[in-house]
């Protein structure tokens, strides 16, 4: 777990980085850099509650539904700009305080992701990391997957292969890969056969 929670730290370093200018758009449809920024302060509360659940046993999802989500990310996009890093700020350090209280007995508590899936709590450094990473760089400032580290990749091909589980094998370059299997523009990625790999769906 150490490792995953040095890539939380890279991850909100990078993303930290790209909040100095939300106004420009972001590199997802139909998202601004707020709401990226947005999300990401959201996603820290909600695995906060995760991480409570954990920590007393009493049921807390991470979000009341996906419309409450949504509506709440939308909300949150007319927050100022200093408002927007506050939060962001302020979210991160409540989930790092929150899972250094953790006992290794809590981390093996079960809990449930946002569709209802069971998982233990182990796996919540995990979730934040590949957000951080990941959303760094949607935030479009010129950040690529070959900038993150070679190992988070792996760990996250890997990740996304068991939760497609419909991905087909495919060659290329660490990084492409990476950003074809999360749906992300990607390039020098071929099927088995030599053609050209067709997208996914967005994942995350």
């Amino acid at each position: 777990m150490e490792r995953v929670l040095e890539w939380i730290d890279e991850g909100t370093a990078l993303c930290r980085g790209a909040l100095g200018d939300l106004e420009a758009p972001s590199l997802l449809p139909g998202w601004s850099r707020r709401h990226v920024a947005a999300h990401l302060s959201l996603n820290a509360e909600a695995l906060g509650n995760l991480v409570e659940w954990a920590r007393t046993g009493e049921e807390r999802p991470m979000y009341p539904s996906r419309e409450a989500r949504d509506g709440d990310i939308e909300a949150g996009t007319s927050k100022s700009a200093d408002e927007l890093r506050a939060w962001f700020e302020a979210a991160t350090a409540g989930l790092n305080a929150s899972m250094a209280t953790l006992t290794d007995a809590q981390w093996q508590a079960q809990v449930r992701t946002s569709r209802g899936e069971p998982m233990p709590a182990t796996r919540i450094p995990w979730m934040r990391s590949r957000e951080v990473m990941i959303h760094a760089v949607d935030f479009g400032t010129g950040l690529t997957f070959a900038d993150l580290p070679t190992d988070f990749l792996e760990a996250l091909c890997e990740d996304i292969r068991t939760e497609r589980g419909d991905v087909p094998e495919v060659h290329g370059p660490l990084p492409e890969i990476a950003a074809y299997l999360a749906g992300r523009p990607y390039a020098e990625v071929s099927f088995a056969d030599g053609n050209p790999a067709t997208p996914l769906p967005p994942w995350l």
